[in-house]
């Protein structure tokens, strides 16, 4: 008789063959690390390196054209804006995308074609762009959001094309011309408007690009947006004040036109295309920024009452 052997099986935990199982899944992409004090070091330096001409040829005109000489101002703001957010920008945990490699590309694509085109505008505005795809590759979409307003006020320190000013600047000079000959003969002048060309008995006076108020104009809405973003908190108030310096700055100019039209009929033709022109145009800027002033008190008066009410 055959004794019964016992059939002994090895029971093997489940977790065991589990984890003896090759994974399966494919860990997720790791996002770009932020950089470093020393990496940061490199990239500014390349991206100096690499702007160094067109930095060097904005910063001449700035100093050479008064139409852009408000450039100077521009990110010396920009600067201060960010270093009044330091303590916003240092809660922010830093989140890389690979979205700033797109931005970055583009924006060196847009500096080629710009130094192959010999077109400056696009030259200077690709460093914005490289700017914004560091700023998202490295530190994240939050962080962009958050530098969204100093980045963008940068723009204001581009001079916009020649084309583009001409298209602008011309129109200007006829606005201001008919403005002042419609004016003067209200105050006993006599006027025939040709063109930008305003004849007076005594003389005749030419609207000038110079006098075509664009200096004035673009001065007064980066001093806007700088006084909006400094006195007040509302952000609808501020785009406000920003787009109402346009109509402001052609109104002080037309009136710094009747202003020389009657000093050349009434006192001394000489002296008002002389010391006076070239003195009104302070003058104005300042009355500029005095309405732009007052525009901005009647605007939060109105908006008191009408929070008041409600």
């Amino acid at each position: 008789m055959l004794d019964a052997i016992p059939l002994v099986v090895e029971s093997v935990p489940v977790s065991q063959v589990l984890q003896s199982e090759p994974p399966t899944a494919r860990p997720p992409a790791a996002d770009p690390a932020p950089p470093s004090l020393w990496q940061t070091a490199v990239l500014a330096g390349l991206l100096l390196w690499l702007y160094i001409p067109t930095l060097t040829h904005l910063v001449g005109q700035w100093w050479n054209d008064p139409n852009f000489s408000h450039g100077f101002f521009v990110p010396l703001f920009s600067a201060f804006v960010i270093w009044q957010e330091r303590s916003r920008l240092t809660g922010l945990s830093p989140r890389p995308s690979w979205w700033g490699l797109l931005f970055l590309g583009f924006g060196l694509c847009v500096l080629i074609v710009g130094q192959m085109g010999a077109e400056l505008f696009l030259s200077r505005l690709s460093l914005l762009i490289v700017l914004a795809g560091l700023i998202v590759l490295f530190l994240g979409w939050s962080f962009f959001r958050a530098l969204l307003f100093p980045w963008a006020f940068l723009l204001l320190m581009i001079p916009i094309p020649a084309i583009v000013f001409n298209q602008i600047t011309f129109p200007l000079q006829l606005l201001a011309s008919k403005v002042a000959s419609t004016t003067l003969p209200w105050m006993g002048v006599p006027v025939l408007r040709e063109g930008n060309v305003i004849v007076l008995p005594a003389m005749a006076l030419e609207v000038a690009e110079a006098c075509s108020g664009i200096r004035s104009l673009m001065s007064l809405a980066t001093l806007a947006v700088i006084y909006g973003y400094l006195m007040e908190p509302k952000v609808a108030v501020r785009v406000l004040l920003a787009l109402a310096s346009v109509p402001i700055a052609v109104a002080a100019n037309s009136l710094r036109i009747v202003g020389t039209g009657l000093l050349v009929q009434y006192w001394d033709p000489e002296k008002a295309e002389g010391f006076f022109h070239e003195f009104s145009g302070w003058l104005i800027f300042v009355v500029s920024l005095v309405m732009l002033y007052l525009l901005h008190r009647i605007v939060r008066i109105f908006w008191r009452e009408e929070g008041t009410e409600s």
